[in-house]
């Protein structure tokens, strides 16, 4: 015998049925409050209200009877669900007696899933209002108590698509039922919804107060890094020497000196200790030799040489014990903009404007290789005892990875879209970082994979340096300096330098900059034709300059929706 297939019509009234016997089905297989649950079904159907939290904490767990295991089960499910978050919930408090009729409190009748939650959230209350959690995760714990936010219990993937009806008459579909804690609402949240109190109230929906675990309002499953506390810098001396624009500056491997060179032509040596309390007899000694500006310097550690380049062309060796100039290396084109020492063997790398990187080698003054390859003036340059010995970066907006036996390039970084005018590399990782007018990137040293954008500095990037504490400068030519946390990539400070009296607000740029071995001071090369010194605040702390958590947070949420 056949039976015919029902109607359209038929299957339109099928429908609600079959999902309220569902629904009664889940009820008498996850009530555990009522030991006759399946003796009465007909009866705890009709008689029994099952709130939302209570339908969607039955759809979590399985019950179970032993009181101690069904809570361990309940917890260890909430951190596999928040593994990143677990550390950061609020927890919102609850009433456990309601007022009944003739005036006194009764206990509410509560599934073990439900009793077991409240202790869950009672526990992680205390342990919150004591501290311990929050400041783990980098938070004030004056802001515990007042915390708002909301919880997401996803439901099993098979009541992912099911309908679900409460006492009320509402209906929620496929989704998270979300419970805030700071204005008592609750509602279904699906992934085209976004109900709050305003439109339920507009709707003539009950607004319903009650919830569990409340998640702050970073609806996220971005991981925020922890950033270090830097105390903030502060200028300290201005050295006023020379008479043009101050383009390159390089500290001695014994933190004893250092030397810049400018557009006046010549190469000025001062004595850091004295300079840093301007002393009158700061300066040491003036090389004159280029006819040009000179836009690279670099002393070397292993020989009383200093190594100078310039706009000129030339590429001087200068002997320090006699003040002279023992060695020119001859083959560049054009002017000279970036020079650079390997920290191991004897070669010299220079880069300029014919586009190419020279390697050379400091004895004999031949050259070993020269790197072609890119398509605009080579800006910066790096050099380290590893492969890959040698980076460059182009006006061209590329980053290029050289072997240095082969003489060829190993990879090519094409991320930028503004041309790349500044390097920088930190000794205690492989790393090194890139800055231009679009933003910083950071990137593994090795193999040149892309880490992550320091975004925020608007202007030309000039200059970039980075101590062993992990403090990054990034100085443009508008005269805006940001300092940033090298490992998080958090700017911390953004100021602006102050053209010496004379000077004219368009020069306020920031040509070149370094900090000294210790790391304590910085020099920036400047547009007013002066050297200024900058050091921490020794006054400031923790206290008096907070890291300011809540735009990092969103920073951070922003950026994780992007590629690069």
């Amino acid at each position: 015998m056949t039976t015919a297939a029902p109607t359209p019509s038929q299957q339109q009234q099928l429908a609600p049925l079959s999902a309220q016997t569902s629904l009664k089905r889940s009820r008498i297989l996850f009530d555990t409050s009522s030991s006759s649950s399946i003796n009465n079904t007909n009866t705890t159907a009709q008689t029994t209200t099952t709130t939302p939290l209570a339908a969607a904490t039955q759809a979590f767990v399985p019950p179970l009877f032993d009181s101690q295991l069904h809570q361990q089960t309940i917890k260890r499910k909430i951190r596999l669900q928040y593994p990143s978050e677990y550390s950061k919930l609020a927890f919102q408090a609850e009433e456990n007696e309601v007022d009944a009729e003739g005036g006194e409190k009764q206990q509410r009748k509560e599934t073990a899933t439900a009793r077991a939650v409240r202790e869950i959230r009672k526990e992680a209350l205390d342990r919150l209002r004591s501290g311990e959690d929050y400041v783990e995760a980098g938070g004030d714990t004056s802001d515990v108590v007042g915390a708002e936010g909301r919880l997401v219990i996803h439901r099993e993937v098979d009541m992912k698509s099911s309908v679900m009806r409460n006492n009320h008459g509402d209906v929620g579909l496929g989704g998270a039922l979300i419970v805030s804690g700071s204005n008592n609402t609750t509602a279904f949240s699906g992934p085209n919804s976004t109900t709050t109190t305003e439109q339920q109230q507009q709707k003539g929906q009950p607004i319903r107060s009650g919830g569990i675990l409340v998640k702050r309002d970073d609806d996220s499953n971005t991981t925020i890094p922890t950033p270090k506390w830097h105390a903030p810098w502060k200028l300290s001396t201005v050295l006023s020497s020379h008479l043009g624009w101050v383009r390159s500056v390089a500290f001695d491997p014994h933190n004893t000196m250092f030397a810049t060179g400018g557009n006046d032509r010549v190469i000025k040596i001062f004595d850091l200790a004295k300079a840093c309390v301007a002393s009158p007899d700061a300066l040491k000694i003036t090389l004159t030799g280029h006819i040009s500006p000179v836009r690279g310097l670099a002393f070397s550690e292993r020989h009383p040489y200093l190594f100078s380049a310039g706009e000129d062309k030339l590429v001087k060796c200068w002997d320090l014990e006699t003040n002279q100039v023992i060695r020119h290396y001859h083959g560049h084109l054009s002017g000279v903009f970036a020079l650079k020492l390997h920290p191991t063997l004897d070669l010299l790398v220079t880069g300029g404007r014919d586009a190419v990187a020279r390697v050379w080698d400091m004895r004999t003054k031949h050259q070993v290789h020269c790197l072609t390859g890119h398509d605009n003036t080579v800006g910066a340059l790096l050099t380290k005892g590893t492969d890959p010995q040698i980076v460059t970066g182009s006006y061209d907006s590329t980053i290029k990875l050289w072997d240095l036996a082969a003489g060829k390039c190993m990879t090519t970084l094409t991320h930028h879209k503004k041309s790349v005018r500044a390097l920088a590399m930190p000794s205690y990782e492989n790393t090194f970082i890139s800055g231009a007018a679009d933003s910083l990137k950071k990137w593994v040293g090795s193999d040149g994979r892309f880490v992550k954008s320091f975004t925020g500095h608007k202007g030309v990037i000039n200059a970039m340096a980075v101590n062993d504490d992990g403090v990054l400068l990034s100085g443009a030519d508008d005269g805006s300096m940001n300092f940033w946390d090298y490992n998080t990539g958090h700017c911390f400070q953004q100021s602006m330098t102050v053209a010496q009296p004379g000077s004219l607000d368009a020069e306020n740029g920031i040509f070149a900059a370094e900090f000294d071995l210790t790391g304590t001071r910085l020099i920036t090369c400047e547009a007013d034709k002066t050297i200024k010194i900058w050091k921490e605040d020794e006054h400031a702390s923790e206290l008096t300059h907070p890291i300011d958590m809540k735009n990092w947070r969103k920073k951070c949420i922003a950026e994780a929706k992007k590629r690069y």
